[in-house]
């Protein structure tokens, strides 16, 4: 089975990072906005922006906090017609080279997000909390079942 290239892909390699905090400001272009829209089923995808810190947290380990803001139209469950919304949210990952038995031995530890060949996608990261964010029953305001 092929691996497919990441529709809104900004790999930063880990490697290259200082001792201070990394900071990024990411957009989406049109054709990465569209392919985000097809990969989650949405009407369109009007807008995506995102500020990204990096910072080195220690053992090889890289927090990455993050504000997204978007502007998906997805399909009103009820009444199907396109339903504009917006989407502000704060999240934050940690990344590193976590071994299995680590996690088995504190089942309260935070979960570790995996390199990918030494190098962290801002963007991938910002789609998938995207992806969390979307509403997953949209329905307007006053639309009947």
């Amino acid at each position: 089975m092929a691996v497919t290239a990441p529709e809104f892909s900004r790999p930063i390699d880990v490697a290259r990072l200082g001792a201070g905090e990394a900071v990024y400001d990411i957009e989406a272009t049109e054709g990465e906005r569209t392919a985000l829209a097809a990969r989650f089923g949405l009407v369109s995808l009007e807008r995506l922006t995102a500020h990204v810190v990096l910072r080195r947290v220690g053992g090889g380990m890289v927090r990455l906090t993050a504000s997204l803001s978007a502007d998906p139209v997805q399909t009103d469950v009820v009444t199907l017609d396109p339903l504009p919304a917006h989407i502000e949210d704060d999240f934050a990952l940690l990344f590193g080279d976590a071994d299995d038995d680590d996690a088995a031995l504190d089942p309260d530890a935070e979960p570790v997000e995996p390199l990918q060949n030494g190098r962290i996608d801002l963007g991938e990261a910002v789609a998938q909390q995207l992806s969390l964010a979307l509403d997953p029953y949209p329905r307007a305001p006053g639309s009947a079942i």
